[in-house]
């Protein structure tokens, strides 16, 4: 049991690291959220 869950930690954070690099490759949304970042301060 403790090995699906580990398993399933694994595939969930590679999930996420997949969608933030495929988030790098769209400048338009990178830029974006620079403004919006820097709009904060």
């Amino acid at each position: 049991m403790k090995l699906s869950v580990k398993w399933l930690g694994v595939v969930a954070t590679l999930a996420v690291l997949l969608m933030v690099f495929g988030l790098y490759t769209r400048p338009d949304f990178m830029f974006n959220l620079a403004n919006q970042v820097w709009g904060c301060f």
